[in-house]
């Protein structure tokens, strides 16, 4: 992901409308480029804070972004041992068949 397409997706990041895939292109880039962090730091706490103020609660939007950063970490490392999962299923499941095909045929 560049720097153009990444700012393109904040909005939908602070709403949380990304779909996983770009949303762990989102996060690598993240981790990656300093000025898209601080870009996205910044349109949070303006995104958030008008609301915040408008609602008048009482708000820490730096540690809120920082907790959303972590969750969006975990959610990724947690789809990515679902996918791995998946795949040693399907790769025993193979093993399976092919073990029941050699046993009939023979």
């Amino acid at each position: 992901m560049d720097c153009k397409e990444f700012e393109k997706h904040i909005p939908d990041y602070i709403a949380r409308k990304l779909d996983y895939p770009t949303l762990k292109r989102f996060s690598e880039h993240i981790d990656k480029c300093e000025d898209c962090k601080e870009e996205l730091v910044i349109r949070f706490l303006v995104a958030e804070g008008i609301q915040r103020l408008e609602d008048g609660n009482a708000f820490d939007l730096q540690s809120e972004l920082d907790t959303r950063l972590e969750e969006t970490r975990r959610k990724i490392r947690f789809h990515n041992c679902f996918l791995y999962f998946g795949f040693a299923l399907e790769v025993v499941a193979v093993g399976l068949l092919a073990g029941i095909v050699i046993w009939v045929l023979l």
